[in-house]
């Protein structure tokens, strides 16, 4: 409260000091609501937080850049649900970022301070996303995103993966679908491929890689990526990933080209590029680490998917004792259990020669164990116990 006083009265000077001043209270204000703050940021809201923090950033001229990020990350920190995001609508926020962010971008503080406006008010608001279209946000994100200097600004890559995810539980049909497609149609993905190859920060990566993600929903635009060498870049940041035992990023990549493969034909361009022992690979340098190896495993399941070639080759590269080894290793782990599971019956469902392999390794024995000891195993185990052609495997 002592904060929000000082920022009204202070709100009216426009001298050095006092745009010294007021950044500096814009910038505890962000420190007291950030993070865990949540309690904070709804007395700040209830308040007129948000309503004050628009109209000062409103006023402020875009040359006032230290006055203005403050104010725009100041105000990212209070947006925090539905009813904070709605003040923000009802007192034409939108408007007021996207004319900061358009007369701005050559400031990267404005820019990171605007788009986590943007992927703040958006999440889980349908109707705030919808603004944000309406006013060409798509465009003016493809703009900015051709300014190689800018290519860093890790909010614009959260702003895309909030605007094209469905997440607001009040609404029973998102519009996001078509979002995704208009981000692809004016060259968005192919963009972002170009920033993942031109080597992208590495704190910076993981949002690009999910933005990219958040805009492949249909086998068109899986299948664009690739051929603008989408999947080249990825396995080359695997294969650094694995190098530099950075796991955040390995398990980004990964979860990308998960998405990619969804696509038959980039399933095939994964395995001539040496797919398969990339990621055995990286799986050999995170051998302690469950969540990487669930995406390993999570790729191969859809790259053996309704291919017996795929699944023979994958037994061939190593891959059914990665799932033995996995399910030995990680018992605590039901998530690791279950990918192991649905990763067994994709290879084994089309190919009996490798349920022999598989049964001989010791593989039913495991599942059985999984079945009984994770309850969310219970499904991906039967069918696994099923595929591999064992008695009472309902049992």
């Amino acid at each position: 409260m002592r904060v929000l006083d000082e920022l009204k009265a202070s709100a009216s000077g426009r001298s050095e000091d006092d745009l010294d001043k007021l950044a500096s209270l814009l910038d505890e204000l962000r420190e007291l609501c950030a993070g865990e703050g949540l309690e904070n940021a709804a007395v700040a809201v209830r308040n007129g937080a948000v309503e004050a923090l628009i109209g000062l950033c409103a006023s402020a001229g875009i040359k006032q850049e230290r006055l203005l990020a403050s104010g725009l990350k100041a105000l990212s920190s209070l947006l925090r649900d539905v009813g904070s995001t709605e003040k923000f609508r009802h007192g034409e926020g939108p408007q007021v970022v996207m004319g900061i962010l358009k007369g701005g971008s050559e400031s990267s503080d404005i820019l990171e301070g605007g788009f986590r406006v943007v992927a703040a008010a958006s999440a889980g608001n349908e109707v705030v996303k919808e603004c944000f279209m309406d006013l060409k946000v798509d465009e003016l994100i493809l703009q900015i995103m051709v300014e190689k200097s800018n290519s860093n600004v890790q909010s614009l890559y959260d702003a895309i993966r909030v605007l094209l995810t469905p997440d607001d539980n009040r609404v029973v049909a998102s519009q996001v679908y078509g979002y995704s497609r208009r981000f692809a149609e004016i060259g968005i993905a192919e963009v972002l491929v170009s920033a993942l190859r031109e080597k992208v920060a590495p704190s910076s990566l993981p949002s690009a890689c999910a933005a990219l993600k958040a805009i492949a929903v249909n086998d068109e635009i899986c299948r664009s990526i690739s051929e603008n060498g989408g999947i080249d870049v990825l396995l080359h940041c695997i294969d650094e990933a694995s190098e530099q035992k950075n796991k955040v990023i390995a398990r980004s990549c990964c979860s990308l080209l998960s998405k990619l493969a969804g696509s038959d034909a980039n399933k095939a361009t994964i395995i001539q590029r040496g797919g398969f022992d990339k990621l055995l690979k990286l799986t050999s340098r995170f051998s302690e680490d469950p969540p990487v190896i669930q995406e390993v495993m999570s790729m191969v399941t859809i790259l053996t998917l309704r291919s017996p070639e795929n699944a023979a080759r994958a037994i061939g590269a190593g891959y059914g004792t990665l799932a033995i080894q996995a399910m030995q290793k990680f018992v605590s782990s039901a998530q690791t259990q279950k990918q192991a599971c649905l990763m067994i019956r994709n290879l084994v469902v089309r190919n009996p020669e490798n349920r022999t392999i598989l049964l001989n390794d010791g593989a039913e024995k495991l599942i059985r164990k999984a079945k009984v000891m994770h309850g969310s195993c219970k499904d991906a185990a039967t069918s696994a116990l099923r595929d591999l052609g064992v008695d009472n495997y309902n049992a």
